[in-house]
């Protein structure tokens, strides 16, 4: 599962390391200038991202019995 702590730090770097190479105005991608469809693409990412390490994670195993109602 130490590959999960690496999945985890990729919206980090993505997020951190686009911004010295894509900050440029003139490439429109949906209207949007370059950096900030890169902030948009890496916010969408990180919601995908999530979800896979919150599959993952054996504390979320689907074990009815286990669970107490609220």
């Amino acid at each position: 599962m130490a590959w999960v702590r690496y999945l985890a730090a990729l919206p980090f770097l993505g997020l951190l390391g686009g911004v010295f190479f894509f900050n440029r105005v003139t490439p429109l991608v949906f209207g949007m200038p370059l950096l900030l469809a890169w902030i948009v693409l890496w916010i969408l990412l990180t919601a995908a991202i999530m979800t896979i390490i919150y599959q993952c994670d054996p504390a979320n195993a689907d074990e009815p019995a286990r669970r107490t109602p609220r």
